[in-house]
């Protein structure tokens, strides 16, 4: 099978412009592509997966990746799939968030002379002249068809700042001068960031002519992807200092029954005919399914040691075993007692279980809650200090865990 049937069999891709020299360059492990990453944070998330994996399978067969930081896009920010605009960051925590970045790439892709790249667009970005930018750039796009862009209809609902507007063109030229400078002949990106994509593809035509053969890709459901990098209203980080490996293992382990092949065959290194197997599996399969999904992906991220701690963690917490020891931790203080004691609601709130009391004693009331394996009916049940500071496992549900320390 080809890389090229192996990407549409593992369902991956959406759309793409040249369709069949695209096959045949990858197939060939000719191509130079990139994919852009804006830096709005310190660590990638489990949404930036699927683009990770991509450059994983593409350079191993031959292909080289470029990965875009975008030290000059995240200075505006990408108003796609959003309601409001994104935070300003200073030029040093973007500088600061692209090394994060690359530390986490190198344990999917190989940089090095001749193999992966990693630049900055703010190396030319920052450096454009206004004026000169205008005249070189701005013919070449029509406001009309912008506006049209699936990227800007959620910020026109609320107002798209003209600073925002920017955003499409600075990703169109990231393109063209990759294109110039480092012979990159592809992109490759969400499906939400087709409108951008194919900006990149029509400048390089219309300033080098119809014969430079510059080629898009957009992934399936990477947009999807970015959604998935969130679980009750917080970030699942590639980070284990802010997800731990525990964490990140009972993410992938709890996906619905209907996603869980899905992740497999798009996320996994694993044979599809070993996929096309599990696809026949119904019922308590699934979990076992979503057993392999967690740990195939906690082993890419944090390596088989931390992968296998967290499968025997979490095998050992729901068969009602007492080992907590690589479970995910949470610290109260001695401020947060009252008169020496601290509420069950106020420790479900503490260790991110809920967002707030009223979703606590809900979860009470339901008979969702327990502390040290025992169900919890009163929501204003209290503990100790000595009952934290030996660490309390709080539970919410069949699959949330917590263990509360006293610090």
């Amino acid at each position: 099978m080809t890389l090229s049937e192996e990407l549409r069999a593992r369902g991956l891709i959406a759309q793409w412009t040249n369709e069949e020299e695209i096959c045949k360059m990858i197939d060939a492990g000719k191509a130079t592509f990139y994919i852009g990453f804006d830096c709005t944070a310190d660590s990638l998330t489990a949404g930036h997966f699927m683009a990770l994996v991509l450059m994983k399978r593409l350079q191993m067969a031959g292909n080289k990746p470029i990965a875009l930081i975008g030290g000059g896009t995240t200075m505006i920010g990408d108003p796609s799939g959003r309601t409001d605009m994104r935070k300003m960051l200073t030029r040093e925590d973007i500088d600061h968030n692209a090394e994060c970045f690359r530390k986490q790439m190198e344990r999917f892709i190989e940089f090095g002379e001749g193999k992966a790249q990693m630049v900055n667009n703010a190396d030319w970005l920052l450096n454009l002249n206004y004026i000169e930018f205008l005249r070189e750039v701005g013919p070449h796009f029509s406001v009309n068809n912008m506006l049209r862009a699936e990227c800007y209809k959620q910020r026109m609902e609320k107002g798209l700042s003209f600073f925002e507007f920017n955003y499409m063109i600075m990703q169109s030229y990231d393109f063209y001068y990759l294109f110039k400078n480092y012979n990159c002949n592809m992109q490759f990106g969400g499906d939400d960031q087709w409108s951008n994509m194919l900006g990149g593809t029509e400048l390089i035509r219309r300033k080098l002519g119809k014969d430079a053969h510059a080629m898009t890709i957009t992934l399936l459901t990477d947009s999807q992807g970015k959604k998935m990098g969130k679980t009750a209203g917080n970030a699942v980080w590639l980070d284990p200092n802010k997800t731990s490996p525990f964490e990140f293992y009972q993410y992938w382990r709890n996906v619905g029954d209907a996603d869980v092949l899905k992740c497999i065959r798009m996320l996994t290194f694993l044979p599809l005919e070993q996929i096309d197997e599990m696809d026949k599996w119904e019922g308590s399969e699934l979990n076992k399914a979503k057993e392999i999904l967690a740990f195939e992906l906690t082993e890419m991220v944090h390596g088989t040691e931390e992968a296998t701690k967290a499968q025997e963690t979490a095998r050992s917490l729901f068969a009602g075993a007492a080992n907590s020891e690589n479970m995910p931790e949470a610290e109260v203080t001695e401020e947060d007692f009252k008169d020496g004691k601290i509420d069950i609601m106020t420790l479900l709130q503490k260790g991110g279980l809920v967002g707030s009391r009223s979703e606590a004693r809900r979860n009470i009331q339901q008979g969702g809650v327990e502390a040290d394996g025992k169900k919890v009916t009163d929501p204003f049940l209290t503990f100790d200090q000595d009952q934290l500071k030996a660490g309390l496992v709080v539970k919410r549900g069949k699959k949330n865990f917590v263990r509360m320390i006293l610090k």
